[in-house]
């Protein structure tokens, strides 16, 4: 139980609502690529929809069966395929972010639509695939530069959200032994009072987890992740 506490993220939860109310705007029947997609977390989202993935299959970790194991700079289909792309925590691991990008750009049909959500803060993951931190402003030049309209950029979570992501890793990460600490003596005297820490940094990380699936709190701070909805415009017709 407690293990279990300890390891609830509200970042999960987030995505999840994002990428339901994404799922739900999307008509019966439509063709989806889940690009990245990992282990599919989200598909059971999308089954009223054809549903498609891609993924390079590299990094040592489970990996649904995809559609297409490839390199999301070169997926193997026609150009506009897709009506919909799902982009969720995938940018970042991508050395050529703008490759990717312009590639998404060409599989989606023109007034297609696809969910981006990704980290601003986070730890290193996946090594050695983990390249980049975006911020809003990033964001906003990588899309408009690859020609996407941008719909929305938002917080994923609020800032309750990004302070139990930290309490969590100070409570799994400061040392506790005064062999780990170090520092002769002084480490003996320190290691009580860091291990008081962890279990004050444990128990708050659990609450404000739960506070963030209540209160989305975005006036002061800065998110762990952001969201964004972009679109392939429709080409205007010239008049003859």
């Amino acid at each position: 139980m407690i293990k279990r506490l300890l390891n609830f993220n509200s970042s999960r939860y987030r995505l999840w609502q994002e990428n339901a109310a994404f799922a739900a705007t999307i008509p019966q029947g439509a063709l989806v690529l889940d690009a990245g997609a990992g282990e599919a977390p989200y598909r059971s989202l999308f089954q009223h929809t054809r549903y498609e993935s891609a993924d390079f299959h590299k990094v040592n970790k489970p990996y649904a069966p995809s559609t297409y194991v490839c390199d999301l700079k070169s997926i193997p289909v026609e150009d506009n395929r897709f009506d919909v792309i799902v982009f969720n925590q995938v940018m970042e691991h991508l050395p050529e972010p703008v490759l990717v990008l312009n590639e998404l750009y060409r599989v989606l049909k023109p007034g297609g639509k696809m969910i981006y959500t990704g980290p601003l803060f986070y730890e290193e993951h996946e090594q050695p695939y983990d390249f980049y931190r975006y911020t809003q402003f990033a964001l906003r030049y990588l899309f408009t530069t690859t020609g996407f309209v941008i719909e929305r950029i938002d917080w994923l979570e609020g800032y309750f959200g990004t302070v139990g992501y930290q309490l969590n890793g100070m409570a799994r990460y400061l040392p506790y032994r005064p062999r780990a600490i170090g520092a002769g003596i002084a480490g003996y005297g320190l290691a009580p009072i860091l291990l008081l820490l962890k279990i004050v940094f444990a128990t708050l990380s659990i609450a404000f987890h739960a506070l963030e699936t209540r209160i989305k709190f975005t006036a002061r701070g800065y998110p762990k992740n952001y969201v964004a909805i972009v679109r392939k415009p429709v080409p205007v017709e010239q008049p003859e």
